[in-house]
């Protein structure tokens, strides 16, 4: 036989050796059919054997590689062809050095692939060693061939997670395989594209935890998404199965409390995955609301299926690694490849026969560098230069630490439709995603990619065993609520009946499924209990959801998924009020700051009319006592309009006018806002604050039931000895008793206590905040996201808060005069700052431009006075202030009984200013008079009289 190879080998170019150990019927020759054509060719043989001898005398070398696959898979078949196709074309090529395969079978079993690889190194001297369709086969040869023999290993399989100090284990060992931690990733965003909060992963036990890898990542894949793995099924080996007709199966796929319906097959043989799929089927697992998603390896093996075991898979999505079809160097193989493969229906190869072929092009390569090179030898050295940046079939690569990758991994999503593989959907990128977006693709998607589900629908499933008629959806209430306006059962009447349940809850409930997009069939049960037992219910799985008053918390919020809060909530403390009777209420519609600062206006209006009117207004002269008290009372008179003094000067007249505009606003704000004080009554709360009833070990009330009781203990620090436990509807008896001081109510707990009992008791803002009041769904129900949608549309129109007011409020006229209406606050300085501002500066002007027109007349008598004083510049600063204010004074006395209506302080346009003694006019002696008898009369005047 030996020599038989040998003329096979060189005549051929390839021999396909068969282990000795292996099943004859297993390999595609039989040992009778091989007799039987040997004696046929027979004399060719003869002919053979000269040739033989003249090709090995003109041979250089001779390379054997040892292939080890599994003959029965799809995916074995097809890497055997695309590893026979490289081969021929290195051996036609080449006239000096041929390429001999040696085909061994694993039967996916590591120990065989081990032994295989043992007698491939003995007995056919191999080179090196592909194939290896698991990690675990992978692991055993290179074990066997790499670390003992040196033997250079290529696998077609990689862990999921990378061992540390791999390369350092396995120094021979290339690992040429799938991203399994990108396809993981990929998968995991498909499940998020759609919101599917759980999925059941699927698996077959191949008795080596070889998906225990993949699981670990797909599930930290999921959790970063959202997302998590609710049920893990394992689907039993073919070989332990002992029933043909796969009850076993039938018992796992029972799963009644597992509510999502997103499976994902991990791995598994084509016959288990075939009989699985039939089984789901009949258990209704493929139907409209369910999503099935396949890894890339059982995606290669449907396509040896026949159209009545693909049709069970219809719907179904999968992933495929990408590789561009549209190259010349892909369209010959592919011609080539399917005229090695034509035995199969569909005979396009696949990424792992494009693998396949990548892997020993690169043998080739190297076996040509080592003949034209001698002094190249390593083939272990020469493949690991090779494989870095070399670009394939299935795209370009790098080298890292023992594993080619693909620079930039991509996969395409399928959809089995009409029992082929071939729709491709949409790729998908690390570093992009699914581009374009995956979600809400139907057939009528602008970019013409439609999905089918199973069921043969176009809308996406809900991943989720949604309620039918047959299996309603169960619906939990509280049995007893804090207030029957939320939630109230009639325990006289049966369950299905629908006025046993009622309240705004219940309302809001009806409401939210009436709006659904779907027919959402429930059943409504009543239980007493806490609100935390509830939800535990929901969590394990007991009942679907819980509708009521349920506060959003974070250890609630662990074991179940919640709605958009339909009603805020907080902590607010409820205290009883008495009416407050105050002797200085009429001080309070101003701040005291107000009072002040209206204090210091009037006193400086008053300085500013003083100043003004001096000089001219006889009503303002007298001694200086006199003056002040008459400027005071001019002033202060003014704030009832009731002053009677004249008013000679026009800047006078200009800060009086701004003065009565400033009196006008304040005592029409005052007057107001005393009349609104006196309208409504004060009331004054017993309770101002949460520190002053721990300082006084006030008793206080809560609801046993409510989580409100821990948190004034653990929280705000009460004593637990101080906490009354009070039962639901709080009774206003706890506080005419005087039993408790206080109560701590949820913030919507408090309106309706509020509304019931409007007079005589208040509530403070809530400063403790909370969750909120919503429903509580079971973890990753599609229905709650539903839920929160239809409770937005009913905010943003409108519709919850009428409802809230019907339920919830006291009807029109029962607390129309509420006794608990805030005070009107006091006025502040804010309030009137711009008009004190204007006051302020209107009086300031008028006092400067005063201060000018008296600077005038004394420069113009100094003018007059001529040489009789020295000049400006030789006296000194002191002597010249001194004068100046001597001169003010003097301006700022007048005689008694002068003219009433003498006008000094014309500003409006300019005077001319002239002075005369009173001695000039008949009725008066001509006298010497001191500078203050002079009086100052307009030049006109003066003219008029002449």
């Amino acid at each position: 036989m030996s020599y038989i190879n040998k003329l096979c080998g060189k005549g051929s170019a390839i021999y396909f050796t068969q282990s000795k150990f292996q099943n004859p019927m297993s390999f595609p020759f039989t040992t009778a059919n091989t007799v039987h054509r040997l004696w046929i060719l027979f004399p060719v043989l003869i002919i053979l054997s000269y040739g033989y001898g003249v090709g090995a005398q003109n041979s250089s070398d001779v390379t054997n590689v040892g292939a080890i696959i599994n003959f029965n898979s799809r995916i074995g078949k097809e890497q055997k062809a695309a590893m026979e196709v490289a081969a021929e074309d290195f051996n036609n090529r080449s006239k000096t050095h041929k390429l001999i395969l040696h085909f061994r079978d694993s039967g996916r079993d590591p120990f065989r692939a081990a032994s295989a690889a043992e007698e491939l190194i003995k007995e056919k001297k191999v080179e090196a060693i592909v194939g290896m369709e698991t990690w675990q086969e992978a692991a055993q040869v290179a074990d066997q061939a790499g670390n003992q023999s040196k033997v250079p290993v290529i696998s077609f399989a990689a862990p999921t997670i990378t061992p540390p100090l791999m390369q350092r284990r396995w120094p021979h060992l290339i690992r040429m395989a799938t991203d399994a931690s990108a396809q993981m990733k990929c998968i995991a965003d498909l499940v998020s594209a759609y919101h599917w909060k759980r999925v059941v992963v699927i698996y077959e036990d191949d008795g080596y935890g070889g998906a225990v890898g993949t699981l670990a990542v797909l599930s930290e894949a999921l959790r970063d998404v959202g997302s998590k793995i609710e049920h893990r099924l394992i689907l039993p080996r073919v070989s332990s199965l002992s029933n043909p007709n796969w009850v076993e199966l039938e018992e796992l796929l029972k799963l009644p409390l597992i509510q999502s319906r997103v499976f994902i097959v991990l791995q598994s043989s084509l016959p288990t995955v075939t009989h699985l799929f039939r089984v789901a089927k009949k258990m209704g697992l493929v139907g409209r609301d369910s999503a099935w998603i396949f890894t890339e390896s059982i995606v290669s093996l449907l396509d040896s299926l026949d159209s009545s075991d693909m049709s069970t898979m219809e719907g179904t999505l999968g992933t495929k690694t990408y590789y561009a079809k549209n190259t010349n160097s892909y369209a010959k193989f592919q011609n080539e490849f399917q005229t090695k493969f034509s035995e199969e229906d569909n005979s396009k190869p696949g990424i792992y026969a494009i693998r396949a072929f990548d892997t020993m092009t690169i043998i080739t390569q190297a076996l040509r560098r080592m003949t034209s090179n001698s002094s190249t030898s390593n083939l272990q050295e020469l493949l690991n230069t090779l494989f870095n940046n070399y670009t394939g079939l299935s795209g370009k690569m790098y080298f890292k630490e023992g594993g080619v990758l693909l620079y930039s991994p991509k996969f395409g999503i399928i959809n089995i439709v009409d029992g082929k593989t071939d729709k491709e959907l949409i790729s998908w990128t690390p570093e992009v995603g699914f581009s374009p977006s995956l979600v809400n693709q139907g057939t009528n998607s602008s970019n013409g990619v439609g999905i089918i589900w199973p069921g043969k629908v176009t809308s996406a499933p809900k991943g989720w065993a949604m309620p039918t008629d047959e299996k309603k959806m169960r619906i939990l209430v509280p049995g007893i609520t804090s207030f029957y306006k939320f939630v109230k059962v009639d325990w006289s009447r049966p369950d299905s009946d629908e006025k046993k349940f009622d309240g705004f809850c219940i309302a809001l409930f009806k409401m939210i499924v009436s709006n659904l997009s779907y027919s959402l069939p429930y059943e409504i049960e009543a239980r007493n209990g806490s609100y935390d037992s509830l939800i535990n219910l929901v969590q394990d799985k007991t009942y679907d959801a819980v509708v009521g008053d349920i506060t959003v918390l974070s250890e609630r919020l662990e074991k179940v998924d919640f709605t958009q809060p339909y009603l805020e909530s907080g902590l607010s403390m409820i205290v009883p009020e008495n009416y407050e009777e105050s002797t200085w209420l009429f001080l309070k519609p101003f701040t005291w700051q107000m009072w002040v600062v209206t204090g210091g206006i009037l006193i400086y209006t008053t300085l500013i009319v003083w100043f003004l009117e001096r000089p001219s207004n006889p009503e303002f002269g007298g001694p200086f006592k006199d003056q002040i008290r008459t400027a005071t009372w001019f002033t202060f008179s003014s704030l009832f309009f009731a002053h009677r003094e004249k008013i000679y000067s026009n800047l006078t007249r200009v800060v009086v006018i701004e003065w009565l505009f400033v009196v006008l606003i304040l005592s029409s704000s005052y007057t107001a806002n005393l009349s609104s004080m006196l309208t409504i009554k004060q009331l004054d709360p017993d309770v101002t604050d949460i520190e002053m009833l721990k300082r006084t070990d006030a008793k206080i009330g809560s609801d046993a039931d409510s989580f409100i009781l821990k948190y004034l203990e653990v929280v705000l620090g009460f004593k637990n000895s101080n906490i009354i436990e009070v039962g639901p509807q709080y009774n206003v008896d706890d506080f005419k008793s005087k039993r408790i001081s206080a109560a701590f109510l949820e913030l919507p707990y408090a309106e309706v206590f509020i509304n019931q009992n409007c007079k005589g008791y208040t509530s403070t803002a809530p400063n403790y905040r909370f969750g909120g009041f919503s429903f509580a769904f079971q973890q990753g129900s599609p229905i709650a996201k539903d839920f929160t949608k239809a409770i937005l549309e009913l905010l943003e129109n409108g519709e919850l808060k009428k409802l809230q007011t019907h339920w919830l409020t006291t009807p029109k006229g029962e607390c129309a005069n509420n006794a608990t209406s805030n005070t009107p606050e006091s006025l502040s300085l804010k309030n009137f700052s711009g008009l004190f501002v204007i006051t302020s500066v209107t009086s300031t002007l008028c006092l400067l431009l005063s201060l000018v027109i008296l600077m005038r007349k004394f420069r113009r008598q100094e003018a007059d006075q001529g040489n009789a004083s020295p000049s400006p510049s030789d006296e000194s600063l002191w002597n010249r202030t001194v004068k100046i204010a001597g001169f003010i004074n003097r301006s700022l006395s007048i005689p008694k009984g002068a003219p009433p209506f003498a006008n000094v302080d014309e500003w409006s346009s300019p005077l001319r200013w002239g002075y005369t003694s009173t001695s000039n006019t008949p009725e008066h002696p001509q006298a010497l008079m001191e500078p203050a008898q002079i009086e100052f009369i307009p030049q006109e005047s003066i003219e008029q009289k002449q």
